[in-house]
């Protein structure tokens, strides 16, 4: 309901793939033209729509009547009249930043008057402004979502030139510091990191956006707002989520994911967390949004975050997350041979007066990488309760995983590289799922220490290139 098909109907470039998309955008008039509160007319559909249409209007036009051309305003004057009113509703926050992109498109596209033009392009900026963060990322913490709104921002950019007008430097300012934030996301195989609701990535979409940027810049390392840490060693890249839960409103698709962690070698992922299931698939939502699908310490099998129910009613941008860590501390520095992070969660206090801590070191070769995490007392925490919990690192489907000993395992990469774990503590191989790939979902593996909050309180651990045994120190 959103039209981006059109795009495929348009490579296909014949008088019959016109006609096509013309009697498709018709029926479409002539069945859903009215509201009728489902899915067709969410404010998040409504703004794809009105995008796709204007972006490929000259594909729907050609060789249409008169009768079809006025039919095919009126529906985006009433799909605009309709977005203009539910956008600004309290109850749909969510999506204001892409309602308000769509009505600029409308705006530049169409004549609607220089007072309206104006007030739709104020509109736009406030929630840039309310939005994108001093950092680049969205709101919402979702890589996905900083994409998206990206991949429309630039192409508006573009409508504001064609138009003879300058865009807003709100806008150019927005672009400028998205752009290193998508670079801080992205592993050496061009995809991105799986964290608070990313899914399966388009290499090609990420490397077209990306060409619009000088190439000599690199990415950005250090993300405070947005809440990630990158640290690329050579060819070994490690990306870290540190932030705190995003606010209610935003928070449809993150993830209880809080101190997990991705890193690769080269153009080949190793450890990776479960991503969000594609479209189609959002039955697995929750499973993937737990903490246990995401490559970090999880304690009694509970999620560091609370999700509220589902209620496609109440809650149209999705289950926003009710609890979470509200309070995390980080730390990075480093030296000639290492740099590290260390960071703290306080997501467990609440109910179980826990906090996590985590401890990742990186050497500057990128040839190995010491991790310690550890679960402490807190203050408040009158009843000392020896609580289950597991440490998870799930590996890349790619990644063949061998038990060698109780505390090692190896693992082979697709490439032939070789990576050793090993551990301080007794070390388990287990089933796990990618959600986040384009066919539905691949089985994989992951690598598990279990253990006791008062018994074991930290473990620690590593992941060493090549094929040895030791521990290092």
């Amino acid at each position: 309901m959103g039209f981006g098909w059109l795009r495929d109907i348009r490579a296909a470039d014949t008088a019959l793939a016109r006609a096509n998309a013309r009697t498709m955008v018709g029926d479409w008039i002539s069945n859903c033209g009215s509201p009728n509160g489902g899915t067709t007319w969410d404010t998040l559909v409504v703004s794809r729509r009105l995008i796709a249409w204007l972006s490929h209007s000259p594909l729907i036009l050609d060789g249409s009547d008169r009768a079809f051309y006025r039919r095919f305003m009126n529906s985006i004057r009433r799909q605009s009249a309709y977005l203009w009113r539910r956008s600004r509703r309290v109850d749909h926050r969510a999506h204001r930043l892409q309602a308000a992109i769509a009505l600029t498109f409308v705006a530049l596209c169409t004549d609607i008057g220089p007072r309206r033009t104006k007030r739709v392009i104020d509109h736009l900026i406030r929630q840039l402004d309310r939005e994108i963060l001093s950092d680049g990322g969205h709101i919402s913490r979702n890589p996905q979502i900083t994409v998206d709104i990206l991949a429309e921002l630039l192409p508006l950019r573009h409508c504001f030139l064609s138009q003879s007008e300058s865009p807003p430097a709100e806008l150019l300012n927005a672009i400028d510091r998205m752009m290193p934030m998508i670079r801080l996301f992205r592993h050496g195989d061009g995809t991105l990191a799986l964290f608070n609701g990313m899914s399966a990535t388009a290499p090609d979409l990420i490397a077209t956006i990306l060409a619009y940027q000088d190439t000599r810049s690199g990415p950005m390392e250090t993300a405070g707002p947005s809440g990630y840490r990158r640290i690329q060693a050579e060819e070994t890249i490690l990306i870290m989520d540190v932030g705190k839960s995003p606010p209610e409103a935003f928070s449809g698709t993150a993830h209880a994911g809080c101190l997990s962690f991705e890193l690769s070698d080269s153009s080949e992922k190793l450890i990776i967390n479960c991503g969000a299931p594609v479209a189609g698939q959002e039955i697995r939502r929750p499973m993937a949004r737990a903490t246990a699908a995401h490559s970090t310490l999880v304690v009694d099998d509970r999620s560091s975050g609370r999700f509220a129910e589902y209620s496609e009613r109440r809650y149209p941008a999705g289950e926003p997350m009710i609890s979470g860590p509200r309070q995390v501390d980080v730390l990075r520095d480093g030296d000639d041979e290492s740099e590290r992070i260390i960071a703290s969660h306080d997501g467990y206090g609440g109910r179980l007066g826990l906090t996590h801590k985590r401890s990742i070191l990186l050497n500057r070769a990128g040839q190995w990488l010491i991790g310690e995490d550890e679960l402490q007392l807190m203050k408040s925490n009158k009843r000392e309760i020896d609580r289950p919990y597991a440490i998870r690192f799930h590996l890349h489907p790619g990644v063949e995983a061998m038990a060698r000993e109780a505390d090692v395992v190896s693992l082979t990469m697709p490439s032939g590289q070789f990576w050793t774990f090993t551990a301080d503590a007794p070390v388990k191989i287990e089933e796990s799922i990618l959600f986040a790939t384009m066919d539905g979902m691949r089985r994989t593996a992951q690598i598990v220490i279990e253990a006791k909050s008062l018994e074991r309180p930290i473990v620690k651990w590593s992941l060493i290139r090549g094929d040895v045994t030791r521990f290092p120190r």
